[in-house]
């Protein structure tokens, strides 16, 4: 039996915007960009990768900030039938070599004036070249590497429990599955006079998939900005852009709200804000329908579901402390954490299938055989169900740190500290936190004759980690709680104050 052809993203992309050249595409730089403009960007990009050598099943990475040459070069790169990898330009040097070196990509591209530009990097095969926000502005040439299905699309990057990156292969048909339940899900968020606000970094599958690509292959505008600071200027861009679409992160909310309600300003026309990453405070609900005349749809995603699992379909009918339903696109179970599976009402660890879920991590067989099993992933996620769907988060099966929204594994934390000539042994948890959800908390433990202060250690960290990756707080401690089978008691860590 002959298998289905599947669609792919840069098909989507011309099939919603087909007889529809002049339309309002995207908001750039105060003014409207229209499907042709950006069109044309693209094909000029393929031409310049196909001058370049790039070939199917190959990748390009890139360290940019939103701008309409991210979106130009990734319909390129899909139509000649490779996959392109944002890359967070703030994960520390020797994760982004890590990462880069896993990636294996044909070139990368950083923005103009990045320190990177004209560098082979160490050990790397690989040029880099500068692009603008606009245009490519320098030649380039690209590499051979190992090549890949030409089905993935986008290969998104996260440290694993180890510190070692991870790398989550998201094919079109991912990313598809994922986009069209939402029109259902969600209705009205996709018709055409949405303007989603696109402002969450690309590097991360929130933003890239949700912000930007929801748009794109929806037929929706959407207003692009190289940053959510400063503020203020964010606000004048959903103004300007009549955006009425908000996707963000509790992180961000807390500051359009509150800068909002410092000014005593509302903003009008509104009609969703969702977030996701992270748990949203119940009285941010209560100030968004103050002052952006509706409340908040809270979803819950993973990258390795490209990525929302869950949100609620409408303000009117959400259910505070819950983030939604269950796409009906996920086949759905509750497990213990040996495996067994459970009644979908008790509370337990869940697990997820389906056609959005990546078959695996890229070149990666130890991870994968870890967190898939027969198409199932596990989400590390505690859960309860009620009886009509809705979904609470309850805990995470994991000791991972959430900070704005960003995932933080604590050994790779405690790894980077331990490096540090005056550290014996680290321990890393999380601590609630008002604006960002959480913050890395940290505790040493000094070397016999050796010292060190909180500062140098979190100057040493600046250095070597992700900003949102850098403790706050640092302790010092003789010795660590531990249990009798002389494990870390986290708990009991998470309960120390730190002296200011």
């Amino acid at each position: 039996m002959e298998t289905k052809r599947q669609e792919r993203l840069e098909e989507r992309f011309e099939t919603e915007w087909k007889g529809r050249n002049a339309a309002n595409c995207l908001w750039w730089d105060g003014s409207w960009w229209s499907w042709s403009r950006l069109n044309s960007l693209a094909l000029h990009c393929e031409e310049k990768l196909k001058e370049a050598g790039f070939e199917k099943g190959q990748r390009i990475a890139f360290i940019l900030p939103n701008s309409p040459i991210v979106i130009a070069l990734s319909l390129a790169c899909w139509k000649l039938g490779g996959a392109v990898a944002p890359v967070n330009s703030r994960s520390g040097h020797e994760n982004l070599i890590e990462t880069l070196r896993v990636l294996d990509p044909a070139a990368l591209f950083v923005a103009t004036g990045n320190e990177l530009s004209g560098r082979v990097l160490e050990g790397m095969k690989f040029g880099t070249f500068s692009v603008s926000h606009e245009k490519l502005d320098q030649q380039f040439k690209c590499v051979k590497g190992i090549p890949e299905n030409e089905d993935q699309a986008v290969i998104f990057s996260t440290s694993g429990t180890s510190g070692r990156p991870k790398a989550v292969p998201c094919t079109h048909t991912n990313i598809l599955s994922n986009i069209d339940p939402i029109r259902k899900h969600v209705p009205g968020l996709l018709d055409r006079d949405s303007v989603i606000l696109n402002v969450l970094p690309n590097f991360h599958s929130f933003g890239f998939n949700m912000s930007g690509m929801l748009a794109l292959m929806s037929g929706c505008g959407q207003t692009l900005l190289p940053s959510f600071v400063p503020v203020e200027h964010t606000i004048d861009a959903i103004r300007s852009s009549g955006a009425n679409c908000i996707i963000g992160v509790p992180t961000i909310m807390i500051f359009l709200l509150g800068a909002l309600s410092k000014k005593g300003e509302r903003l009008t026309g509104i009609k969703f804000v969702i977030t996701g990453g992270d748990r949203l405070n119940v009285q941010m609900n209560l100030r968004s329908k103050e002052y952006l005349g509706t409340g908040i749809l809270e979803g819950y995603g993973l990258t390795e579901c490209s990525p929302v699992v869950a949100v609620g379909h409408s303000a009117d009918d959400s259910r505070l402390g819950t983030v939604g339903q269950f796409f009906e696109t996920y086949e759905v179970q509750i497990r213990d954490r040996d495996g067994r599976i459970l009644d979908i009402n008790d509370e337990g660890v869940l697990w997820v299938k389906g056609p959005s879920v990546v078959s695996g991590y890229f070149r990666d067989e130890v991870n994968t055989r870890e967190r898939f099993v027969d198409g199932w992933f596990n989400t590390g996620d505690v859960v309860r169900v009620d009886r009509d769907g809705y979904v609470q988060i309850v805990d995470r099966a994991t000791d991972i740190i959430i900070v704005s929204g960003f995932n933080v594994y604590p050994q790779e934390v405690e790894n980077a500290l331990c490096k540090h000539p005056a550290v014996q042994s680290a321990a890393v948890v999380g601590e609630k936190n008002s604006m960002t959800g959480e913050i890395v908390k940290a505790f040493v433990i000094v070397k016999e004759g050796k010292a060190a202060t909180e500062k140098e250690l979190v100057d040493y960290c600046k250095k070597n980690l992700a900003h949102y990756k850098v403790p706050r707080r640092i302790g010092f401690l003789e010795e660590f709680p531990v249990s009798a089978a002389g494990k870390i008691l986290r708990r009991e860590l998470r309960k120390i104050e730190i002296d200011k």
